[in-house]
């Protein structure tokens, strides 16, 4: 039996999975206070659902969520990787961690073509807490992703009326 202290919050792992398959951009910027436990999730996600999820990070290469113990062969250098993704036909959501600045502009280019990507198959590429740099580069091609809850407004009562926080 669970408690309410262990319920998800409405802004959970799977929300934001949603969200992302639901993005109208191929590249997506994720933003999370705490990556590690939205990755926790994401591997659950892929483990109960069977969904291609894959994470990439630098002097680890690309490996599936699902099984921890797999991993894409040639896919060390982030490169490899994007070529990896760019040419898979099957659905897929490639989370990149700890991504670097500068990037190559080989890599830059290719990151550009994943995000107008439109083609039949689903396939997104996540941007977990890249650089803001990296974010502002690709600019409108990708889409952007808060995965904390956002406060609630609070409203105050002036002459009679309710005002949110802001006015």
């Amino acid at each position: 039996m669970t408690s309410m202290m262990d319920m998800p919050l409405p802004s959970s792992g799977h929300d934001v999975f949603e969200r992302i398959l639901a993005a109208p951009a191929g590249v997506v910027a994720v933003r999370s206070e705490d990556g590690e436990a939205l990755l926790e999730h994401f591997r659950g996600i892929a483990r109960h659902s069977g969904q291609a999820v894959y994470l990439w990070q630098p002097g680890l290469g690309l490996s599936s969520l699902r099984d921890a113990h797999a991993r894409v062969p040639d896919a060390q250098r982030l490169g490899q990787a994007l070529r990896y993704m760019q040419q898979s036909m099957h659905f897929g959501v490639y989370v990149l961690q700890e991504l670097e600045l500068p990037l190559a502009s080989t890599d830059l280019a290719l990151l550009r073509q994943l995000a107008r990507a439109t083609t039949g198959h689903l396939r997104r590429v996540v941007l977990l807490n890249a650089p803001r740099a990296l974010v502002e580069q690709l600019g409108e091609l990708i889409s952007c992703i808060d995965s904390e809850p956002e406060l609630p407004q609070r409203l105050r009562l002036r002459d009679g009326r309710w005002l949110s926080g802001q006015a």
